[in-house]
């Protein structure tokens, strides 16, 4: 092994309300003291209860993917297992999720966009 992954990190225009808006669907500590790092107005990290740390990074003029367009480019997904789709679609709706792609429902996932404009997709499990 060289190294071990320490965060995934997104770009984007506000990054306590991104970092709230995970918490919402995943648990965990929004800016939680970590050596690593210091939380402020341009950084903010959230620590899921299974060891996972999302980061949050402020980009000025952030502009967010299109679905299914790559332009701008993806980059990146999230994908969240759940065992009830309906069930999870109301709740990351209610939060401020946008959804993007329903198409795939039989295939047994959906695609989202989280409030700064991510994909990510919710896969039954």
């Amino acid at each position: 092994m060289i190294t071990e992954l320490q965060c995934v990190v997104l770009d984007c225009p506000d990054p306590g309300t991104l970092a709230d808006f995970y918490a919402s669907l995943l648990g965990g500590e929004v800016d939680r003291p970590d050596r690593r790092w210091d939380c402020d107005a341009d950084w903010s990290t959230l620590h899921t209860p299974g060891g996972l740390v999302l980061a949050f990074q402020r980009v000025a003029g952030h502009r967010p993917p299109r679905w299914p367009s790559q332009d701008p480019p993806q980059q990146l997904h999230l994908d969240f297992g759940v065992a009830d789709l309906e069930q999870a679609h109301g709740q990351v709706m209610a939060r401020g999720a946008t959804l993007l792609d329903a198409a795939d429902d039989e295939r047994g996932w959906r695609v989202y966009a989280d409030p700064a404009g991510h994909p990510f997709c919710l896969v039954r499990h």
